[in-house]
């Protein structure tokens, strides 16, 4: 029964001869309007064809939430061109948190679209998406557009549009074209942008719709979907349905000189001048769109002026504390020429960012093992707090103009944040474990602000502790051997004591953990003068894990003797190796106090028995390459480092332990790339791939994986012994549709990871599809009417031939079909004329059977 309603519902459709010619553009807009409920104000604005019989007082806007309402016209008004601009304002209230997509649908078009075919029975549909989100905060409000969606160009002239979008929370808007969709919000079929004598593209940042340039006049319409995103994720979009007119006219558009982004701090005056030019002579008339300009305190000012040929016009703007946001605000300038029958355009974005006062007069001073910071209040009180960043030496950052916070590269550390702007003090001790001493701090602090926004940086301020205590230097291995291994540990003696009340004498206590980090300290030896600062710890395993020391300081004075301070903890360099296919891989691990800046790399040397450099290295690793599997080698590291203070050893040198290794290999062959091409006469799929000569050497064989359908289980199709064949035909198949994937095995029964998986559908190749005229006449040509070919993937069909009346004629399940015009239970020739089918084809997909259906006519003739 519902087949055959279908059917009459497909016939009735040819007879229906639409008449109504309405739609042009349409956008839907929202905003929040209540802070105790998720209520929000919904705007469809449409624009129509004047002359059209099809008003629509009132148009069904669907929720997303599985409701919709049929919402009143609230403002109407008549443009120039035959075009009505239509607002259609209401409230909707939401249950809870949730992504709802707000959509209109609106049975027709304007006549004539000429990239929408028969665009006057096609339905324009516009969608706008909103998230209700507790972790979306604060309000969430759509973009909102101040430039209407219908624009006008020229043949052969560039044509630019801007939407003037901008987000009223400061949410950073993505652009980018989509197809114009129609009815269920389905792309329209045959959809197709304009085309262009060079390109139709828009800019994803600032949303500047370039046309280069229009190959023929009419009206076209586009889709721009206008993205929201807040920290990096999209929180919303609209989708912009409009129309572009394009005639023949002798007219070039106007130029607006290139203007740079720039930033602006809080409380400055930012001013520049705006030019722009007209080659044809014709009137200019200069404005701007842009939040800036419609702040409702100390907004921009930019009065639209008109000019010949020329015009200039200032752009002014007391910036205040409150226009600080995380992103710049987008200042569109619109250059409108009277040229005529067409008036052109002109666009110039330019970025505009408010940025922070760096906190002023920030000092650092010295409290034993600590530094204390102290700045002044920010002028701005709309801040949330501020933000701590230390550097282990001195360094001057100096910001640029549009640098805001700091930077990573400046080599500055986040260490604390203050959530009260009134608090302008603070204690750093290094999280209780106190600062070491031979550094030289540096610090900046900047402001933040509620949205992530950032001040300047500060000028940085630099303290060192006192050196009061010795400062440890070296922890460097003088021999390797489990049992006769040695470390020679070496410090700085104080230079900066109080002698009134660390009169001496002095001791130090040297303590041994076999560690990094000293977690199980032993006491092994004191030297009795403060000069004293080389030991040499012998007899020590050195080859089986790294040593930490620590020095103590002692006043060594009889009845009045206590401990001054320590050394902070070092390390020797332990060097670790993990041995590879003809390399070894060597990486190495200590803890100091002091910087180390880089790494020499020795090798011994099988003929010399010497230990020569081979390399350097910033990081804690490197790879030796090109060795001989089975064959030993040994190597150490010599790490080069400096605290930052002066008057101390510099640079600071120690050796790691030696350590030999086999190269062996272990390692699996690197994923092949795979690439897959079909023959859809056979049909058949080719299997090509290539590997990379770092990794195919030693291959032996490749494994081929397969899967029918695209969330199959993969298994091995083919097994290829001849490392030499890198190519493969999957035929025999009874559809191209499948997945498929390479790995490679090496001579050490090594299996490589799979390859990128690469799906092929019968998208591929001809779908399969009807003609809509046959000839069953007997002379052999055109007699039966069967599917184009060549088709593929199809197991079978379910077709359902009607006459006019609605009678069935003819129904096969055979996807030749090869009906001959002939009604099938009584074998009489079909008279001459159209007759309609429902066809379901039931294709071999790569997510696995699908039933697509054809509805259509076909005519016989005789």
């Amino acid at each position: 029964m519902k087949k055959t309603f279908l059917i009459f519902a497909f016939l009735f459709s040819f007879l229906v001869q639409a008449f109504a010619t309405h739609e042009r553009a349409a956008e839907i807009t929202y905003r929040r309007i209540s802070n105790t409920s998720f209520q929000y104000e919904i705007k469809l604005v449409t624009y129509t064809f004047t002359p059209s019989p099809a008003d629509r007082p009132q148009l069904e806007i669907k929720w997303g939430d599985g409701t919709s309402d049929q919402v009143a016209r609230t403002l109407k008004v008549y443009l120039a061109g035959d075009i009505t601009r239509n607002e259609y304002v209401t409230t909707h209230t939401y249950p809870g948190s949730g992504t709802y997509k707000i959509s209109m649908e609106d049975p027709n078009r304007n006549n004539g679209v000429i990239n929408i075919p028969n665009s006057v029975n096609v339905p324009i549909f516009v969608e706008t998406m909103l998230v209700i989100s507790p972790f979306i905060n604060p309000k969430n409000n759509s973009p909102q557009l101040l430039n209407p969606p219908l624009d006008m160009g020229c043949v052969g002239s560039l044509f630019v549009h801007n939407p003037g979008a901008y987000d009223p929370d400061g949410d950073s808007l993505s652009y980018k074209l989509v197809k114009c969709r129609g009815a269920q919000g389905l792309d329209i079929p045959g959809f197709t942008f304009p085309q262009a004598s060079t390109s139709f593209t828009i800019n994803p940042v600032t949303g500047d719709l370039i046309w280069d340039s229009p190959s023929m006049q009419g009206e076209y319409n586009v889709a721009i979907l206008i993205e929201e995103w807040r920290n990096g994720v999209r929180i919303g979009y609209i989708t912009r349905d409009m129309q572009i007119i394009i005639a023949s006219c002798n007219n070039h558009p106007p130029v607006i000189d290139p203007m740079p982004d720039t930033c602006v701090q809080a409380g400055d005056t930012l001013a520049f001048n705006v030019h722009a030019s007209d080659i044809d002579g014709n009137v200019i008339t200069l404005s701007a769109t842009g939040v800036p300009l419609i702040l409702s305190n100390s907004p921009a000012i930019f009065n639209t002026t008109s000019a010949s040929s020329q015009v200039n016009n200032l752009f002014y703007w007391e910036t205040q504390c409150e226009h600080v946001r995380k992103q710049p605000y987008q200042v569109t300038f619109k250059a409108l020429d009277n040229g005529a029958p067409i008036m052109l355009t002109a666009y110039r974005n330019r970025f505009l960012k408010v940025v922070g006062p760096a906190p002023q007069n920030l000092t650092a001073t010295t409290l034993g093992n600590a530094i204390k910071l102290l700045w002044n209040k920010t002028y701005c009180t709309n801040a949330v707090g501020y933000k701590i960043y230390r550097k282990n030496e001195c360094f001057t950052f100096i910001h640029g103009n549009c640098e805001t916070g700091v930077p990573a590269y400046t080599g500055y550390t986040q260490i604390a944040v203050i959530t009260n702007i009134n608090d302008t003090t603070y204690l750093d001790n290094n999280n209780g474990s106190g600062l070491l001493h031979g550094i030289d701090y540096s610090y900046i602090v900047i402001a933040y602000y509620p949205d992530g926004a950032e001040s300047y940086a500060s000028i940085n301020a630099c303290a060192a502790l006192k050196r009061d205590v010795p400062i440890i230097t070296n922890i460097t291995i003088t021999h390797t051997h489990t049992i006769n291994g040695a470390d020679t540990v070496a410090w700085s003696s104080p230079k900066e004591l109080d002698t009134v009340q660390v009169p001496g004498p002095y001791k130090y206590l040297i303590y041994r953990s076999a560690d990094f980090n000293g977690n199980n300290f032993t006491l092994i030896d004191s030297l009795a003068s403060i000069n004293d600062t080389i030991y040499a710890d012998n007899g020590i395993n050195t080859t089986g894990f790294p040593y930490s020391y620590r020095i103590d300081f002692y006043n060594d004075q009889v009845g009045n003797r206590f401990k001054v301070g320590s050394t902070h903890v070092a390390s020797s360099v332990f060097l670790t190796l993990t041995p590879a296919d003809r390399k070894m891989k060597l990486s190495w691990n200590f803890n100091v106090p002091w910087i180390n800046n880089y790494y020499v790399i020795y090798k011994k040397n099988a003929v010399t028995s010497v230990f020569d450099s081979i390399g350097i290295s910033t990081t804690t690793n490197y790879i030796d390459k090109n060795l001989v599997n089975g064959i030993e080698y040994c190597y150490y590291i010599k790490s080069i480092g400096n605290y930052s203070i002066s008057n101390i050893i510099n640079p600071i040198i120690n050796l790691s332990q030696q350590v030999c290794g086999i190269p062996i290999d272990l390692e699996p062959p690197c994923p092949p790339q795979l690439w897959v091409s079909s023959d859809c006469r056979i049909p058949a799929n080719t299997l090509d791939w290539l590997t990379t000569d770092s990794c195919d050497y030693d291959i032996v064989k490749y494994n081929i994986w397969y899967s029918p359908t695209l969330n199959g289980s993969l298994s091995v199709l083919q097994t290829i012994n001849n490392p030499a064949i890198k190519s493969y035909v999957h035929a025999n198949i009874a559809s191209i549709a499948g997945c498929y994937a390479i790995n490679a095995i090496d001579s050490n029964n090594n299996i490589g990871i799979l390859s990128n998986l690469v799906c092929i559908d019968i998208d591929t190749c001809s779908l399969y599809h009807l003609p809509n005229v046959f000839t069953p006449n007997g002379d052999g040509v055109n007699d039966l009417f069967k599917p184009y070919l060549p088709y593929q993937g199809v197991e079978k069909i379910d077709i359902k031939i009607f006459n006019r009346w609605g009678r069935k004629v003819f129904e096969t399940s055979n996807p030749d079909i090869n009906w001959n015009g002939k009604e099938q239970n009584s074998q009489n020739d079909c008279s001459e004329g159209v007759y309609y089918y429902v066809c379901d084809v039931y294709e071999l997909r790569l997510k696995g059977e699908n039933i697509r259906q054809l509805h259509g006519s076909v005519t016989l003739l005789r």
